[in-house]
């Protein structure tokens, strides 16, 4: 029970949780990729994304998941070897994971 929520119901939760994340984000980006990605990841499947199969998916769709899934490959990428991943990678899947919480956020549909 208490599955299906209202869809303004879990928009607040990940506005509250992105806004957390946000602060964090300034005093140590790198560390915040992780929950930055479980976040965004628990978005997309809840909007009905299909985040591990991109080639099924067309158009905008395509382009949310392919931002998604490359900033997540920097954060697995850091998580297993943190020297391998310059300011400028963490910087760029921090942008990903924000232009796609941004769409979800626009999309404003239920699943």
């Amino acid at each position: 029970m208490g599955e299906m929520l209202e869809p303004g119901l879990d928009r607040h939760e990940w506005e509250s949780e992105w806004a957390s994340l946000q602060e964090e984000l300034e005093d140590s980006p790198a560390d915040v990729l992780p929950e930055l990605d479980r976040l965004v990841e628990r978005m997309l499947e809840a909007r009905g994304y299909d985040v591990s199969d991109p080639v099924a998916l067309e158009g905008e769709e395509r382009d949310i998941v392919a931002d998604f899934l490359a900033a997540r490959e920097i954060t697995r990428l850091r998580t297993d070897d943190p020297d391998a991943v310059s300011p400028g990678d963490v910087a760029a899947a921090v942008n990903g994971y924000r232009s796609v919480y941004e769409a979800v956020m626009e999309e404003r549909r239920a699943p």
